[in-house]
């Protein structure tokens, strides 16, 4: 990742490897429109100005490209907020959070450590909910009220040891119902999915039922906020009644003017020890996503302030009354 810093207005200008991957798609999409505009053009004009075709098609796709690049690196500037870091020091950790708040018609970009922000980790349980898109758009599940039976197998979670179904998976955190998704599609499929959504390194290999746990998969908070963002509008390339169905079972709490929608995850790998939360607030007046990640050194005991930290950061711009 390179990255540009100011410290006199606080502003960070990233060019990461999302950006990187985002420009391959685009060079892929450019190819694309390439030879599709070249057989358009061909049929129209006939073969002897074939050549003058793709010339035609290729300066269109240019623009396209350069029109698409223009749209991805705008807006892409984030503030640094240090006052964020008290959050962080009276709870006696290291992390970050970003945050896009697109309340009002705004976007406002704002960051605690711009630096770890844009750094990948494994996903962990965050992964459930893109892993629960593919499982939905490969047909290994149709809908919230499929169940999956228990295998008898006593693992260390009491919710765990039971039949579920996507609803009280997603609530509990049910690995082997995701176990189960990831040896169905495969190494191969996950890849493609992975890659079609530009989802952090987009890395399924090793372990089949461990490559987002504590594998070589890995997503940085800016791209978890991109993916939510995408997720939130129904901009992902799955079917929009899925996509819906997905954010239905990321609810975690909800008033009279707003709804929570949001997932935690914990990596144990190693010497590495991270948790997560990511999500969103929706009220009337739009969206605030947020994604958190941390050191728990402390294991379960740190757990409690991955949600902690994100709520009193939401308190402090107003996204959460309470």
């Amino acid at each position: 990742m390179s990255e540009r810093f100011d410290r006199n207005d606080r502003r960070v200008g990233l060019h990461d490897q999302e950006g990187t991957m985002n420009d391959d798609r685009q060079a892929e999409a450019t190819e694309q429109s390439v030879r599709l505009l070249e057989r358009v053009g061909s049929s129209l004009i006939g073969d002897r100005r074939r050549s003058e075709a793709r010339i035609c098609a290729a300066l269109a796709a240019i623009g396209l490209f350069a029109s698409a690049a223009f749209a991805q690196n705008a807006g892409t500037e984030w503030v640094e907020r240090e006052d964020w870091s008290r959050h962080f020091d009276a709870a006696g950790i290291q992390g970050t959070v970003a945050v896009l708040d697109r309340r009002d018609g705004a976007e406002r970009r704002l960051v605690h450590d711009p630096e770890r922000a844009g750094t990948r980790f494994s996903p962990a349980s965050t992964f459930k909910v893109p892993h629960t898109l593919f499982a939905l758009d490969a047909g290994i599940v149709t809908d919230e009220f499929d169940v999956f039976e228990w295998d008898g197998e006593e693992r260390w979670l009491k919710s765990w040891n039971g039949n579920q179904n996507l609803r009280s998976a997603m609530r509990n955190s049910v690995v082997w119902v995701y176990q189960r998704f990831a040896r169905s599609l495969g190494e191969a499929r996950e890849r493609e999915y992975l890659q079609r959504i530009g989802y952090g390194n987009a890395d399924p290999s090793g372990d089949i039922g461990r490559f987002w746990l504590a594998g070589p998969l890995r997503i940085s908070a800016f791209e978890q906020v991109e993916f939510l963002e995408r997720l939130y509008d129904n901009a992902l390339p799955f079917r929009e009644a899925h996509q819906r169905l997905v954010k239905d079972l990321m609810i975690n709490e909800a008033g009279s003017d707003w709804i929570l929608r949001a997932k935690t995850g914990w990596s144990m790998s190693g010497t590495e020890n991270i948790g997560w939360w990511i999500g969103w607030i929706e009220r009337n007046e739009g969206p605030t996503f947020f994604a958190l990640n941390i050191d728990m050194p402390s294991g379960r005991r740190d757990a409690p302030k991955r949600i902690s930290i994100v709520r009193q950061v939401l308190k402090d711009i107003g996204a959460l009354d309470h």
